[in-house]
């Protein structure tokens, strides 16, 4: 049995799913977290796990990875439960919905340039299907009139992203994987040139392997032991209306929001993002623009994703909204995950960087550490993750909150 010992810093979704597939495979498996499990942006999300907005490449890959674990990986902790009934009750708090995508034009350019996208995504293995407007309306009654072309994505998908992020940890744990809450690292203890232990403020904290899963405050983190990588916040907002009857039956997007993913402007980008929940509410959004961590809701954010969502469902003008929620994404300027080792570090990984796609990507990630860490052929081509490329080194962006020189401390082994 391999015991490598593996610290995994975050309790997210990306180091809960870190956590759950090293855990299984044998390795000794401890997650910090420096506040509580999936208390932070796993928390913020939509749930989405998506192929329909990624364009032919390594985060499409990854993506149709990671969706054919999902299933797999949510049955196996159910079969892994040491009682059977509380593994189903975990996983139906997961919620997954493989209720499928639905992506509209409303204008002839979005019309052009989405019957383009489409193209290329199938040519790549996606299953996209062109829908007439008889099909559109019978799959979604309650949709603009006002629409050109539509694309339906059968492979898109939806859980709730606490309860998965939950349910991975909690089979993390079970597999023999320990978490400690309110752990915030401070610093790096370096032996020989490697990465040894961790500084925290109850002591130092040690290990063979240290994977980065911090999310938005991973750039922070790596800046803390000596390595910084170029990994910011950027902020999304979400609008949460009353239950309502049944009136949005799959995920449902502007055309618009593919270009707003891929957009590296830190300015407002907003896009018609429109899906139900199990409870009956339905999630508006969505938003992206860099603040660093300013966590304050901004109303005009909030009124350009409303504005946006009626384009889509004008129906929904006279709903009430109950609540609307941000959080913080990490963003990297080439739009790609950051998954690996650190070459300038040895010992230290990173598995982070996924913006807003850290739910459904966070399985086939994990899945690429492991197999990475065991020396074994990865499922996907890993090296277009790798650290060491120019978009990810970058220079410190002092996003975080400590603006002190990093506590590294180098000691003769």
């Amino acid at each position: 049995m391999n015991r490598t010992r593996v610290v995994v810093i975050g309790a997210g979704i990306i180091g809960a799913a870190c956590a759950r597939e090293l855990a299984v495979a044998g390795f000794d498996v401890l997650v910090l977290d420096r506040a509580g499990a999936a208390a932070a942006t796993t928390s913020h999300g939509e749930g989405n796990i998506l192929v329909s907005d990624k364009g032919p490449g390594p985060e499409l890959e990854l993506a149709q990875l990671s969706r054919q674990l999902w299933p797999e990986v949510l049955a196996a902790i159910r079969e892994n439960s040491a009682d059977p009934a509380g593994g189903a009750g975990v996983v139906a708090g997961v919620e997954w919905d493989p209720k499928g995508g639905i992506v509209v034009a409303t204008t002839a350019e979005g019309a052009e340039g989405l019957r383009r996208f489409a193209d290329t995504q199938r040519a790549a293995g996606v299953r996209a299907e062109a829908m007439d407007s008889d099909a559109l309306t019978a799959a979604e009654p309650f949709l603009t009139e006002r629409r050109t072309a539509a694309v339906y994505y059968p492979d898109d998908a939806q859980v709730q992203p606490a309860g998965a992020a939950t349910a991975l940890l909690a089979d993390a744990l079970r597999a023999g994987a320990r978490l400690r809450t309110g752990r915030e690292v401070r610093g790096a203890v370096v032996r020989g040139g490697r990465l040894t232990a961790l500084r925290t403020a109850d002591g130092p904290v040690a290990a063979d392997v240290f994977v980065n899963a911090a999310g938005p405050w991973s750039g922070e983190v790596a800046r803390r032991l000596g390595v910084p990588l170029d990994i910011r916040p950027r902020r999304g907002e979400v609008l949460v209306t009353t239950p309502l009857p049944p009136t949005v039956f799959h995920k449902v997007y502007d055309a618009d929001y593919v270009g707003a993913v891929g957009s590296g402007a830190g300015d407002l980008q907003t896009s018609a993002v429109v899906e139900s929940t199990r409870a009956g509410s339905v999630l508006l959004g969505s938003s992206r623009r860099r603040v660093g961590f300013d966590d304050r809701l901004r109303p005009e954010v909030l009124s350009a994703i409303a504005a946006k969502a009626l384009r889509l469902f004008p129906s929904l003008a006279g709903v009430h909204v109950m609540r609307a929620y941000g959080g913080f994404r990490p963003y990297v300027p080439d739009h790609l995950p950051v998954i690996g080792a650190d070459p300038r570090l040895p010992g230290l990984w990173h598995a982070t960087g996924h913006e807003g796609a850290g739910i459904g990507l966070s399985v086939g990630t994990a899945r690429l550490v492991r197999e990475m860490l065991t020396g074994g052929q990865t499922s996907i081509e890993a090296s277009p993750f790798r650290v060491d490329r120019p978009a990810v080194l970058g220079t410190d962006t002092g996003t975080g909150t400590d603006t002190d020189a990093p506590d590294v401390s180098e000691e003769e082994s």
